[in-house]
């Protein structure tokens, strides 16, 4: 069996190992254990979840293990992953877990789990928890009596979190005046994020912002765009904001329905803060997947750029490691180290909307710092991940993708962190080549994994 940890927590196919009750159970227990290394006399975990039908199912069995081994539980109830790390800091807890599959369907399901300090549990501990299950060490500790722990529900979870993602928007400004589409993705900022921008003076159109259970990420939010063009350009809105179904990522939409992505953001973002004396020693962490576009940008801007790994837990490393206060992905996961220990879509909506208020110009105009260089993405389905770079027929056909574009574009092919899936990405200096090649690749990949 490979690690149980990807690089966003445990995921899989909800009731399908390792998504089960009985894994989740394991997972409660040996995250509780770990927890109690901390001197304290009664110790506590916060749990939070999306809006997943199968939440409810994983919601018991992690609290069931986490008080059978003395650890009191905290529930939350529906709420986004960094109003879990939110929640989590600010009650003092010794950990937050958060049930959630992302941007994932409906069918799949994880458990991501921060810190007593809001930050994402560190691979050493994730590991750790991950060799108690699988070792059997803790099978025969079980608390009896008093000792056994307790669930209580924290009623004002989400006005908390309101309060706090308010704050990271300047006293001095206001969104009056500003005509807004939000599209909740039927998932967790469903009932937080219209009553967040309401309140600082928007007027506030919410789609997909009704779940069910199974319509979380179905054809709407930040992976799917197309309803929430269609609304902003129907209502004459000045912007639309698009949240995946766990509310750590942001994709906007500009007043003419146009997608802005990741690498927009953080650019316009970017020099907003350089402005405003507030980008730390200059600097803005992205992965390998940003646009060549984005980093021309960060150039011309006078920025100095730091590249790591796919995954968010990466980009944090980074900026800890550099000392820099923003950094993100191009799919809208971004981090403002200044408000919050994590990426969160509703934070990276504020700051945006900070920069088009500053302005005074449409979200369309101050998109036209960067320039996107042409790029494509599939994603291909595989069954199993062998060494990309032990697969010959595939390193062959990535060998001949680069020598045709020669300096002016590039190839990377790698296996998603959290999906059975891999990315096959080109960037090149024409559309069509691009496409081209791009879908040559996948084909290869189907053909050598598929």
């Amino acid at each position: 069996m490979g690690r149980m940890f990807g690089t966003d927590g445990v995921r899989g196919i909800a009731n399908v190992h390792p998504m089960t009750a009985e894994m989740a159970l394991e997972i409660g227990r040996a995250a509780a254990y770990v927890c109690k290394k901390h001197p304290k006399q009664r110790h506590t975990i916060v749990i939070g979840k999306d809006t997943r039908v199968s939440g409810y199912m994983l919601e018991s069995a992690l609290t069931a293990g986490i008080c059978s081994m003395g650890v009191d539980v905290l529930l939350a109830g529906p709420l986004t992953t960094p109003g879990i790390a939110f929640i989590t800091q600010s009650m003092r807890a010794d950990a937050g877990m958060v049930i959630s599959a992302s941007h994932n369907p409906y069918q799949d399901n994880g458990i991501k789990i921060f810190s007593r300090n809001g930050f994402k549990l560190p691979d050493a501990e994730e590991d750790e928890i991950e060799e108690l299950i699988t070792s059997g060490r803790i099978k025969d500790i079980r608390p009896t009596a008093n000792e056994i722990g307790k669930a209580f529900r924290i009623s004002d979870a989400g006005g908390r979190y309101i309060v706090f993602c308010k704050k990271t928007f300047p006293d001095d400004q206001s969104l009056e005046g500003m005509k807004i589409v939000l599209d909740c993705a039927n998932g967790a900022t469903y009932k937080v994020a219209p009553i967040i921008f309401s309140e600082l003076g928007a007027s506030v159109t919410a789609i997909h912002c009704d779940p069910d259970g199974i319509n979380i990420n179905d054809n709407c939010g930040s992976q799917h765009t197309q309803d929430l063009s269609a609304k902003v350009r129907e209502t004459g809105a000045d912007v639309g904001l698009a949240f995946d179904g766990d509310g750590d990522r942001l994709i906007a939409v500009d007043e003419k329905g146009e997608q802005i992505t990741g690498d927009h953001v953080m650019t316009i973002c970017a020099r907003m803060y350089k402005e405003l004396g507030l980008l730390k020693n200059n600097l803005v962490v992205a992965t390998v997947m940003s646009n060549f576009g984005f980093f021309s940008a960060l150039k011309k801007l006078g920025i100095q750029e730091g590249v790591s790994k796919v995954g968010d837990r990466y980009v944090l490393e980074m900026m800890q490691e550099k000392g820099g206060v923003l950094g993100g992905e191009e799919s809208g996961h971004v981090i403002f180290l200044d408000h919050h220990t994590t990426g969160d879509g509703i934070i990276t909506a504020l700051q945006l909307l900070r920069a088009v208020r500053r302005e005074g110009k449409p979200l369309s105009e101050l998109a036209k710092i960067m320039a996107l260089s042409p790029q494509k993405i599939i994603n291909v389905d595989v069954k199993d991940k062998p060494p990309l770079d032990k697969i010959p027929e595939l390193q062959k056909a990535i060998k001949e993708a680069e020598a045709e574009l020669g300096d002016k574009g590039r190839v990377l092919i790698r296996y998603s962190g959290t999906q059975s899936m891999c990315r096959v990405m080109v960037e090149g200096p024409a559309q069509e080549l691009t496409d081209r090649l791009t879908k040559m690749l996948a084909d290869m990949v189907k053909k050598c994994i598929g």
